[in-house]
């Protein structure tokens, strides 16, 4: 029979001859492996079409289909293959939590043993560079923006309410246990074209993937307990979570700077469901929970100070396939449901708001090779805000009808392991003002060293006003900020170095001419300003046996005109210099993790009645220093104690002035400080049942 020739040379991306290459054609048995020259050549029976492959270690896998007798004389180049071990990462403006990116910065068990976060994953992510300590409230604040510029999702879908409300004075937590999440990526700016009505930051969390094992977890705590089962079965399984806090035997036994006529008690519970199918994973996510508390808030006009009453009901629900359509299309579907009521009372006002809000979105991504990704898709926000408010003998009836449509596409480009680029761009229509607005975002990132990078990104960002705001003004534009950013990073040997300087820019920020927003309320967008940084991390794991610790460092320069300020100032909020600095040594003789945090923020703007100006005055310094201690009783059993602020400095972070000077003209005022000198907290968490050991948690 007729035999045809294959030939050729292999040669990589630096054009150097390639050794030692597997060449041959699919499905039969004709190859050879090519020579010190890169060269290669054999005989084949095959004479019409058939497909090449030339692979080797290192390299991607190359494929050419043509007819056999053109097969001569090839000229090929291989490309060097792309894994998390050796290529750039796009990680400017974002910090990643666990183990499949070399630029994580957290592990997702830090969440649950840095000191002072007791718990609560935006404790440890205030420990991060680029947030501001803001411990009278508790959310987040990032780069000079409001806690309210910050997006929080799960699986992929928006989260309306993820904190539990509360009033000044008393910081607030997360909702959701941070037990459920394996992965969690905080992006501080510049952040995917996915992602949209944010100003300045988005938090992904994602539930744990299909269990290794089944198990059940008690936990007693000083301030509660907890509940906690997995169980599986098939190709499916169910991971279930409860939580009950009652704070009335603590505020007895530990003195309280609040005067509780109801002391603070909540209830959660979690539920996630997944299956397994052939091709990818669906899971299901609920959480429900409620809270109650009232307080007698002090007031310096008021000698009794007044009544102040909260309720809460919450119920959110998300739903999420993720999977793969072919070889090279991936599809990713959520839907979440969210449904919040909220009672206060306060003194003689009673403030019922009821929201109900959906965000539904679909999402494709096309896989061209290693070197090309595509991302595209389209959601969709709906949101039912009511709000009565009654006062005295009146009632005032208001709220908002609205959504917004968004449509998204980016490109994930490798020019080589070394040079890397992202582009997308976004486009959302908000129906309450009908204003549609576009957002291109771009990020790159370069290599300078097998353990260096740099990386680039800007971004342009719209976000709706409040529902609470909207309701008095449907026509008000979205706000609108623009990122420019700058990283360079550092990753070798369990060490790690992080840098990165920022701008942003703001417009159209909403103003108005009252205290506070209400309905007679002169509301526009006539607010801007901007925030500009340098943020600083630094994490060794490696230098002293047994000992893990983590630096941050955050400048901060920002102003802005915005809400009722008259002038434009840096607001109450931001702080110039945020420090944190956090230890954990594991004590092998004693089975045991002991831990520390320090945390620094300079002065808080505030206005002084007694001077001119408008946000010119300072407090002093926050400076809390919080430990922990985890004492491992046996492999399943562990003891954990965590004391914060443990010198008990009084931080003070405001004031408020009376509305009448005394005789000599001057104004009283009295400080504005926390809501307790230290926090104590005790737990037993036991895991029964499985291999698992409770020594992971620390």
């Amino acid at each position: 029979m007729a035999q045809s020739t294959v030939s050729g040379v292999i040669l990589n991306d630096k054009n150097e001859p390639v050794m030692g290459v597997n060449v041959y054609l699919e499905g039969t048995y004709d190859g050879t492996i090519t020579d010190l020259d890169g060269k290669f050549s054999f005989t084949t029976q095959e004479t019409s079409y058939a497909t090449l492959i030339a692979s080797y270690i290192g390299y991607e896998e190359y494929k050419l289909e043509a007819l056999v007798i053109d097969m001569v004389g090839l000229k090929l180049s291989l490309r060097e293959s792309l894994n998390a071990l050796n290529t750039v990462v796009l990680s400017a403006g974002s910090f990643s939590a666990g183990d499949s990116s070399k630029a994580s910065v957290l592990k997702p068990l830090d969440i649950v043993t840095t000191a002072g976060a007791v718990g609560d994953f935006v404790g440890a992510l205030q420990t991060l560079p680029g947030t501001s300590s803001n411990a009278d409230d508790g959310r987040l604040f990032v780069r000079g923006g409001s806690a309210e510029e910050t997006q929080i999702f799960i699986d992929g879908s928006r989260v309306f309410r993820p904190f539990a409300p509360t009033t000044g004075n008393i910081p607030t937590r997360g909702r959701f246990s941070p037990f459920l999440f394996d992965g969690i990526t905080f992006s501080t700016g510049g952040y995917s074209a996915e992602y949209g009505d944010a100003l300045s930051s988005v938090l992904l969390l994602n539930t744990n993937d299909f269990p290794k094992e089944e198990k059940t977890e008690l936990g007693i705590m000083t301030v509660g307990g907890n509940f906690g089962k997995t169980k599986i079965w098939g190709k499916n399984s169910l991971s279930l979570n409860a939580q009950y806090i009652n704070l009335a035997p603590y505020n007895e036994l530990i003195p309280q700077n609040n005067q509780f006529e109801k002391p603070f008690q909540s209830i959660n519970g979690e539920a996630v469901y997944r299956h397994e199918f052939d091709k990818g994973l669906f899971k299901a996510y609920s959480a429900y929970s409620y809270s109650d508390f009232a307080i007698i808030q002090e007031d310096i006009d008021i000698e009794e100070g007044f009544y102040f009453g909260l309720r809460n009901r919450n119920y959110y629900g998300n739903l999420n396939y993720y999977g793969s359509l072919s070889e090279s299309w991936n599809i990713e579907t959520g839907l979440s449901l969210a449904h919040d009521t909220n009672d206060l009372n306060i003194a003689t006002t009673k403030i019922d708001a009821v929201e109900n809000a959906l965000h539904a979105k679909f999402k494709l991504q096309k896989r061209y090779n290693n070197y090309f990704k595509l991302h595209m898709g389209v959601e969709q926000f709906l949101i039912n805000y009511k709000e009565e408010v009654l006062l005295e003998n009146d009632t005032f009836n208001s709220g908002i009808e609205h959504g917004i449509t968004g449509t998204f596409t980016e490109a994930e480009v490798f020019a080589s392991k070394d040079l890397a680029f992202k582009a997308g761009l976004r486009g959302d229509y908000y129906s309450a003002s009908s204003q549609f607005k576009v957002s291109p975002r771009l990020s790159a990132a370069v290599s300078l060293h097998s353990s260096s990078q740099l990386s680039l990104a800007y971004g342009n960002f719209y976000q709706a006003a409040q529902n609470n705001v909207q309701q008095y003004e449907k026509d008000l534009q979205p706000e609108n900020a623009q990122h420019y950013i700058a990283n360079f990073l550092f990753k070798k040997n369990d060490r790690m170095f992080r840098a990165e300087a920022y701008y942003k820019k703001y417009e159209q920020l909403l103003t108005y001419d009252t205290t506070r927003v209400q309905f007679d309320s002169d509301l526009s967008n006539g607010g801007d300003g901007y925030a500009a940084g340098l943020d600083l991390f630094w994490r060794d794991e490696r230098s002293i046996e047994n000992l893990d610790y983590w630096v941050s460092y955050s400048y901060l320069d920002t102003k802005r005109k915005f809400r009722n300020f008259p002038v434009e100032a840096t607001p109450n909020f931001a702080t110039d210099h945020n420090f944190s600095l956090v230890g954990k040594y594991w004590i092998e003789d004693w089975q045991s993790q002991v831990g520390a945090t320090f945390n620094y923020s300079s002065g808080r703007p505030f206005t002084n009645a007694n001077e001119s100006g408008f946000l010119k005055d300072k407090t002093s310094s926050f400076q809390s220093l919080n430990l922990n201690w985890a004492y491992l009783i046996d492999q399943q059993k562990i003891l954990y104690l965590s004391v914060s602020n443990v010198l008990g400095r009084a931080n003070v972070f405001g004031y408020q002035y009376g509305d009448m000077p005394d005789v000599q003209g001057q104004f009283d005022r009295r400080e504005i400080g926390q809501a307790a000198d230290r926090f104590f907290f005790v737990g037993f968490f036991w895991t029964i049942g499985g291999s698992d050991n409770q020594l992971d948690n620390l």
